[in-house]
């Protein structure tokens, strides 16, 4: 009687493990590897995070991949992992299918991103902000030096043999000590440009845009003001806002007419809140003294560009994040809001 209860107990213990075994194979069968589209070449690190769970894919290279791959490579995947160029709208979004669930940019600004296409589609979306203000700060702080202090002028006339004897007031630019100071978006960034500044002796810090930032403003000693009175009254603008419909285009001719002919304009958000063409205009008439930039419209800027030939602008190749902490930091953060969003957790930064 023992022996037929212990093997009954031995057989319905096999049948119960069978049973859950097929469940797990079933469940497995059912529910694949999700998969991720990484659109460039990324840092080891945030690529073995997303392997440790998923099926990734990624286009090897720092150059973005031709459309036509692009939109064949989101063909099915679960999760998007994008940068600035890559423009993430209806088209690639059809081609994407209903499996995709999160876009998530290596970037701070998502202007790229067609935010309202992919809430209809209950497509959540991740992006960086916080791991790159300090890199972009200092950016900011260099391109307002080297446009104030005429480097590029200086760097020149010693390649040219220009360099003659000591002139009592020859390359003599403005300077920060006793300065006004006026930025456009007082937010991470703007806050942390304001913080950088402050030892060179700026008089007075104002701003403009968004909402107002009084905990910031307070700190900062920075003074909210209307934007015509920012332009008036600032010897250096510093424009590190969002782009959207009310910045497109902000900083046009008559903009530029209100400020001051000695004024440095200088711009790290997104080329698109500048009208080149008036900026050229500004500059070569003698509307304001000089401009720095990190961003353009379009990006490249073309070579033969009109605003390349002018002395008293700095241009660079939108580098403003270009650290290796930063950009590390950066893609970290956009891999960790994939693994949460597919996960169903909270993100670490959702739009």
């Amino acid at each position: 009687m023992i022996f037929i209860l212990t093997n009954r107990l031995l057989w319905n213990t096999v049948a119960k493990s069978r049973s859950s075994l097929s469940n797990v194979i079933n469940r497995s069968m059912s529910s694949p590897k999700k998969s991720v589209f990484v659109s460039r070449a990324i840092d080891n690190k945030s690529k073995l995070l997303l392997e440790k769970d998923y099926d990734v894919h990624c286009w090897e290279s720092e150059e973005p991949p031709p459309r036509n791959i692009y939109l064949e490579a989101v063909k099915g995947k679960d999760a998007l992992f994008c940068m600035i160029p890559d423009q993430v709208n209806k088209e690639l979004l059809d081609a994407a299918g209903p499996s995709l669930k999160v876009v998530s940019t290596m970037t701070v600004g998502y202007d790229h991103i067609d935010v309202p296409e992919c809430k209809a589609r209950n497509i959540r979306i991740g992006y960086t902000p916080g791991v790159l203000t300090n890199a972009t700060a200092e950016l900011a702080v260099a391109l307002l030096l080297a446009t104030s202090r005429r480097l590029k002028e200086g760097m020149l006339a010693v390649e040219n043999g220009e360099w003659g004897t000591w002139k009592p007031f020859w390359m003599c630019g403005s300077g920060l000590d006793g300065s006004s100071v006026g930025i456009v978006g007082l937010g991470r960034i703007g806050s942390k440009i304001a913080e950088c500044l402050k030892p060179f002796g700026v008089r007075k810090f104002l701003h403009w845009g968004g909402k107002e930032k009084k905990e910031s403003a307070e700190k900062l000693g920075a003074e909210h003001v209307l934007f015509d009175e920012l332009l008036e009254k600032s010897d250096f603008v510093i424009t590190c806002c969002a782009f959207n419909n009310e910045t497109k285009d902000l900083f046009d001719l008559s903009a530029f007419k209100k400020m001051k002919t000695s004024a440095i304009f200088v711009n790290v958000s997104r080329g698109g809140v500048v009208k080149q063409d008036d900026l050229f205009e500004a500059l070569t008439s003698g509307e304001i003294g000089a401009a720095g930039l990190d961003v353009t419209m379009p990006e490249p800027l073309p070579t033969d560009s009109a605003l390349l030939k002018l002395p008293n602008y700095v241009i660079l190749p939108h580098i403003g994040s270009a650290t290796h902490l930063s950009r590390q930091s950066m893609a970290m953060l956009a891999a960790r809001n994939i693994v949460a969003a597919l996960n169903g957790d909270e993100m670490p930064s959702e739009v």
